[in-house]
């Protein structure tokens, strides 16, 4: 088993899907009434998404995003996964993130969080492409933030963001101000992910975080997210959105092609390359010819719907 940096909270191989069933023991805090679902071999599953429906109906006619949709990411025992949603603009991928996190609500549908319907006291972090730290705050003070938000002496609070911010590689910058150009974006998308990682996510979510970066940071970054999902104390769930192919199969685990008009999975691509990633794995064949199939896959998605 790997070794792992996130920790507990408190208290295959399949191409094209015909079905919104994706890839499957652990529990956030939640209402004690809620009910749980789980698969039919009695494993709770990580996040469930149950019958969605978006429609926006100011439009003419109504914009229906999802209609009846679902997806579901299973426990797999002892194995983080790495996932990744793909599709074209406007497609959905970054409202399923946005469900997850709380930060949307969908027209119609439930949302499960191991197994529990999702409730306001849930949290799940997430790294946007816009840099979001505080620039009135140093690094330190951004990344101790939400410790102290939970009720964490200061002094522990800054201890723990301390260990996160050399594990994040910033040490040495904790008392910059988190804004640019002070710090460089690829800095700045690092004190995003330490101040998310800093509170022990099983589940991180991250819609298109190294967008704005340039290709060599973003590259970089990679590589720095991959390690910290393959030393991490648990097994964690990532739900990651971009448009880049080579992004995609260098990072994940599994990458989901939606559809459009409304949502739908369309393709479901498991990646098993070396659990152990770095820069060397771009230039092997098994990741060209991974890049290659992706690309295809979208690139036929995108004339069907001319």
């Amino acid at each position: 088993m790997k070794r792992n940096i996130f920790q507990k909270q408190d208290d295959s191989e399949i191409d094209e899907t015909t079905e919104n069933n994706v890839v499957s023991e652990k529990n956030v805090d939640s209402e004690a009434e809620n009910t749980t679902k789980s698969t039919p071999s009695g494993l709770t599953d990580i996040i469930n998404l149950v019958n969605i429906n978006q429609v926006y109906a100011e439009h003419n006619p109504p914009n229906i995003v999802f209609k009846d949709f679902n997806f579901d990411i299973k426990d797999i025992k002892e194995r983080g996964q790495f996932i990744t949603i793909m599709g074209k603009s406007g497609c959905g991928k970054s409202t399923l993130l946005r469900y997850i996190s709380g930060l949307q609500v969908p027209t119609s549908g439930e949302v499960y969080i191991y197994g529990k319907k999702r409730t306001e006291k849930d949290r799940i972090p997430m790294v946007f492409q816009q840099y979001t730290s505080f620039e009135w705050k140093t690094v330190l003070q951004n990344v101790a933030l939400p410790l102290i938000l939970k009720g964490i002496d200061k002094a522990e609070a800054n201890h723990k963001a301390m260990e996160m911010i050399k594990i994040v590689g910033l040490a040495g910058h904790e008392n910059k101000w988190a804004k640019y150009p002070i710090l460089s974006g690829g800095q700045l998308q690092r004190v995003a992910i330490a101040r998310n990682l800093v509170v022990n996510p099983q589940i991180l979510l991250m819609d298109e975080p190294f967008g704005a970066l340039d290709t060599v940071t973003r590259k970089q970054i990679q590589v720095f997210l991959r390690s910290i999902f393959e030393n991490a104390k648990i097994d964690p769930t990532i739900v990651f959105v971009t448009h880049s192919e080579s992004e995609a199969v260098f990072l994940s685990t599994d990458i989901i092609i939606l559809d459009s008009g409304p949502a739908s999975i369309r393709h479901h691509l498991k990646i098993e390359l070396p659990e152990q990633r770095n820069d060397s794995v771009r230039y092997s064949t098994e990741f060209t010819d991974y890049v290659n199939k992706l690309g295809a896959l979208m690139e036929d998605l995108k004339n069907e719907r001319k």
